[in-house]
């Protein structure tokens, strides 16, 4: 995980308790925890409580309101006949509605009935407590409305000084639990029994800075809709009850008129459309009900954390939101993780809420969503500038830091800085036989010894798929970037290892310095280093060049080739020159070797020495090479048939080690084969000894399918490469060509005369025929056939003709002219 996670994640953290601070959340919190509770379910109605409502069937029965003294006196007489444990009048009344106004004054005197009043509004006008009536007998009214008008907290228990107020739903509930012989203690909290009911905080939960006080607590809602029992009014005045209803329990009278308005929004409201508020009377009994829920069932209170706790809760969330963005790369992916980690979070709080636990949801999912959001920002910023592979930056940022160093150069006129552009020599080899893989592991640790050998003096980047840049500032003089070049140049030239394979590389680099005195761009900078680490590669590759005017039109003349040559196998510019092949025993030719020859619309004759190179760079060399087979077994045909021998022509064709590498190579052979009625032994492919010896195991594999078509393979220009004595048996060639430059040194050193011996013997022992190039005297060819060479080509014998000329040499030669001299 990033540092930039972890410190992402605390100031968005921050970020979100400080908006929860101003308040600006605890709205989405409510809807939450008004959602959740509607989720909880139904625990069905309380068997100890019963609500004698008044509806507006009743209203109209009584034909008036505020009902009479008599008609209260006379419920609550039949009422206490049945021998409840509490009567709870949840009407405010204070003034007397005659007739009976002493018969209801009886009724309210006896010990278990309660009446309401609503705290801090005891003058005013029908709210106040009915005189005469002692404080034991009255309760204040516990709703406590927040701000949207939801009734979610009830206040059971206040106090001003030594003064002690007891709420309505609490005096009923102290009634019923004294028949239970629980006793209650009201200072400094409600405690009922064993169980205490600690009080609300001003930032509890979702909520923030409210009011909290006395004693609030938070409301464990029962039911929706059937709370307790009910009876209307009217039943109870005829007697259309049955008394287990009202024996032993709490019965609460109050109004379900519509038409009085004493009606409060609760968290039902919002999925009860046909009645979204829920009258008094049964919010009374939602509270009595709770509170003997708790005391007598062990029914959990409402906890919260602390305030330290839901600050680790918020910035937990918010680092789980940084880390998953962080470590998941596929969109896909991280879609769905960040679905189900909500998922998880809104099941975790909903599991601690069905166990009375209310942690703040909102500001935990926020600070995921938030973080989340920031890394994934962040993350896409970082991964445009820096190298998904390597994590370096990447060319757009290296072009920056560029920029920036450019900037400093012209503050200050003794600020210099150095360019190094570096590529790997034969990345594509090994990233073409070895595998895609391989290849990227090599970068990595080549990235790494990078790192390390240039610790903190300069800054590193990726700028292509082997090729990296580096940024060397504040130099002193230009034998520091020396220095530091050689230092890299010797860390690439150790062995890299993959499974225990040893891999082998170097590297080419070009260096260009910063000129004050010019205005120099960032793209011109890297332009010029990677100008001189192309030159460091035409001059051998795994060493360092400084950047020189005139290297841009060696590169631009180089580009330019490419181009035409593009071009020139596009319109068939190319074509074929044949030189013979002859026997030296009986001086007759033998066969060809086809070569390519390219005459420029523009520039005329362009040597192979150049565009063969740049073909093998580019891949041209493919198409290339298979136009050259083409046309040369395509002209080998036409010989044959024109000039029948025994043993038939022959044509000898170099193939580079693109092509031998290629997967198609045997296939399109075996097609042209077929296609000229050429038999596979009048076909000789040519390889040079350093290709062979590039992966011995993998050229033998590739030539062992080749001489599954009866060609014959040669080896070109032997004695230049580097073969091993030991593998050369293992090669199934049948031809060693002897280079030019031992042949034409051999009349001139005993060394060279003695080495085109030792190959000739060699080959013969490995049971192969020899071809000496270069041959361009008579002593030459006398020498090659005393020493037992069995062919030679050169100019003694003709230069490469174009297939006129050679048709006509063949001529020649099919008309019986055997004079040796003929054939110069």
């Amino acid at each position: 995980m990033g540092k930039s996670v972890l410190v992402t994640s605390i100031l968005i953290t921050g970020l979100v308790l400080g908006v929860r601070q101003l308040g600006w959340l605890e709205f989405l919190e409510l809807v939450c925890f008004d959602n959740m509770v509607r989720l909880v379910g139904d625990t069905g109605p309380d068997p100890r409580l019963l609500v004698v409502t008044i509806t507006e069937a009743d209203l109209q029965e009584q034909k008036q309101w505020p009902l009479s003294d008599r008609t209260l006196a006379e419920v609550l007489t039949k009422l206490q006949q049945s021998q409840p444990t509490a009567i709870g009048l949840d009407l405010y009344r204070n003034l007397p509605q005659p007739p009976g106004h002493e018969s209801l004054m009886q009724q309210l005197q006896a010990p278990n009935v309660i009446t309401i009043t609503n705290l801090g509004d005891t003058n005013a006008e029908g709210v106040s407590p009915i005189p005469g009536l002692s404080p034991e007998h009255i309760g204040f009214n516990d709703f406590v409305i927040d701000p949207d008008g939801v009734v979610r907290r009830n206040l059971i228990y206040a106090y001003q000084g030594q003064e002690q107020y007891y709420s309505f739903s609490l005096r009923l509930t102290l009634k019923y639990l004294e028949q239970q012989g629980v006793t209650a203690k009201v200072h400094p909290n409600v405690q009922l029994g064993n169980i205490i009911f600690p009080p609300l905080n001003s930032n509890s939960g979702g909520y923030h800075n409210i009011d909290n006080a006395g004693n609030q607590i938070m409301i464990s809602y029962r039911s929706p809709k059937q709370i307790a029992r009910q009876v209307s009014l009217t039943q109870v005045l005829r007697g259309e009850f049955q008394p287990e209803w009202v024996k032993d329990k709490v019965v609460l009278i109050g109004t379900t008129a519509s038409s009085l308005k004493d009606l409060f929004f609760t968290p039902y409201s919002a999925s009860e459309s046909a009645n979204p508020a829920m009258p008094g009377v049964l919010l009374h009994a939602q509270l009595v009900s709770q509170l003997l829920s708790t005391t007598l069932d062990r029914q959990p209170i409402f906890w919260f954390w602390s305030e330290w706790a839901e600050y680790l809760w918020v910035w937990t969330w918010a680092l789980i939101g940084g880390v998953i963005v962080w470590r998941i790369r596929q969109p896909l992916i991280l879609g769905v993780m960040e679905v189900i980690s909500l998922g998880v979070l809104c099941i975790i709080c909903f599991s601690i809420f069905t166990q009375a636990g209310w942690i703040p949801i909102i500001p935990a999912m926020l600070g995921f969503v938030v973080t989340g959001g920031s890394v994934l920002a962040y993350k896409l910023r970082y991964n445009s500038l820096h190298d998904a592979l390597t994590n370096l930056p990447n060319r757009d940022l290296f072009l920056q830091q560029l920029e920036w160093a450019i900037a400093d150069t012209k503050l200050s006129q003794n600020a210099r800085f150095a360019l190094l552009f570096l590529d790997i020599d034969r990345f594509k080899v090994i990233n073409e036989s070895l595998g895609h893989q391989v290849g990227d592991q090599l970068l990595i640790q080549a990235t790494q010894r990078l790192k390390a050998g240039l610790g903190r003096r300069g800054k590193i980047a990726r700028v292509g798929g082997d090729e990296f840049a580096i940024l060397l500032e504040n130099i002193t003089d230009s034998q520091e970037v020396n220095c530091i070049a050689d230092q890299i140049h010797k860390a690439m030239s150790l062995p890299f290892y993959n499974n225990g394979q040893e891999i082998f590389t170097s590297i080419s680099i070009g260096i260009a310095f910063s000129q004050t005195e010019l205005e120099s761009e960032p793209v011109t900078l890297l332009r010029d280093a990677h100008t001189a680490m192309y030159r460091a590669k035409d001059q051998g590759k795994g060493r360092y060049e400084v950047f020189a005017t005139g290297m841009h039109t060696q590169i631009f003349k180089r580009f330019q080739l490419e181009i035409d040559l593009r071009r020139a196998i596009e319109k068939e510019e190319l074509y074929l020159q044949y030189q013979p092949i002859v026997s030296l025993a009986t001086d007759k030719i033998i066969g060809f070797e086809a070569l390519v020859r390219w005459q420029h619309p523009v520039h005329g004759f362009v040597s192979p020495a150049e565009f063969i190179p740049v073909a093998e760079e580019t891949g041209l060399i493919i198409p290339l090479g298979k136009w050259i087979l083409l046309s040369a077994c395509d002209q080998l045909s036409i010989w044959q048939a024109q000039f029948p021998s025994n043993p038939p022509l022959m044509m000898s064709i170099n193939i580079s080690g693109h092509q031998l590498s290629h997967p198609d190579l045997v296939e399109y052979i075996e097609k042209i084969l077929h296609q000229k009625s050429i038999d596979g032994e009048n076909l000789k492919l040519e390889i040079t000894e350093t290709v062979a010896m590039n992966d011995v195991e993998a050229a033998i594999s590739i030539l062992l399918k080749l001489r599954t078509l009866n060609l014959r393979l040669s080896i070109d220009d032997f004695g230049t490469g580097y073969s091993s004595l030991s593998y050369l048996h293992r090669f199934p060639v049948n031809t060693l060509k002897i280079d030019r430059a031992f042949v034409s040194r051999m009349e001139d050193t005993n060394e060279d005369a003695a080495i085109v011996e030792t190959v000739i013997m060699l080959s013969h022992a490995l049971g192969m025929d020899v071809v000496a190039e270069g041959v361009e005297t008579a002593e030459q060819k006398a020498k090659l056939k005393k020493l037992g060479c069995e062919y030679g080509q050169g100019y003694f014998f003709s230069k490469p003709l174009d297939s006129e000329s050679a048709t006509a040499l063949l001529k020649q030669q099919f008309e019986n002219i055997t004079d040796p001299n003929s054939l110069k």
